[in-house]
């Protein structure tokens, strides 16, 4: 058997019961979000809770920090896509407006660059690029997702193609292979949302 394939079944093997609940709660997640259901948060919050734990083994300290604001935005968001007039149940999806773009470049690049002086200077990180660039995506995908915003899933799709090699470097196969799932349903839900919001669009004329 070749060696990376033995590679992957071993660490698929020893995944432990923790990262398998994580794994199937991040999923479920993500497909809750595609279809606009409100069991994207609670599914969302028992999974990054048990990788905040992860992270901090695994001496990703970005990733850490980034799950506890997961936890936050996942509370926020759980709020905020039903506190509508009453009229639906949850408020619709929208996009940016140029405002709002700017504001988005803002919050990448600044998490950003304090993530890398922060990585850099008081942890003990070996891959501080890597970890801030996927953390800094994901800061920003979960803020577009709280509100609702078509472009959440680009900033997811950036996020989970760069996690993939990311976390199989750090021997979290199991993970990794969660990141390319992401990936395909990623864009699977910006069509979906896109299809959303054009119904809209067709409903209002």
């Amino acid at each position: 058997m070749h060696p990376i394939i033995e590679g992957i079944i071993d660490g698929v093997i020893q995944t432990s019961a923790l990262e398998w609940i994580a794994v199937i709660c991040g999923v479920a997640s993500v497909i809750y979000s595609m279809r606009e259901n409100i069991l994207v948060y609670p599914t969302g919050i028992v999974s990054v809770l048990i990788y905040v734990y992860l992270a901090f083994v695994y001496k990703l300290y970005a990733d850490m920090g980034v799950n506890g604001y997961y936890f936050v935005m996942s509370v926020y968001g759980w709020y905020y896509w039903t506190n509508t007039d009453g009229k639906k149940d949850q408020i619709p999806v929208s996009i940016n407006s140029f405002k709002e773009n700017i504001y988005s470049v803002a919050i990448l690049l600044g998490s950003f660059g304090l993530l890398v002086f922060i990585l850099k200077n008081y942890t003990d990180s070996d891959v501080p690029i890597w970890d801030a660039t996927t953390t800094a995506f994901a800061i920003l995908g979960m803020w577009l997702m709280a509100r609702k915003k078509l472009e959440n899933w680009i900033a997811w799709i950036i996020t989970d193609i760069i996690s993939i090699p990311l976390y199989f470097h750090k021997g979290l196969v199991l993970t990794s292979f969660q990141f390319l799932m992401f990936t395909v349903l990623a864009t699977m839900g910006y069509f979906a949302w896109k299809k959303s919001l054009e119904s809209q669009a067709t409903t209002s004329n």
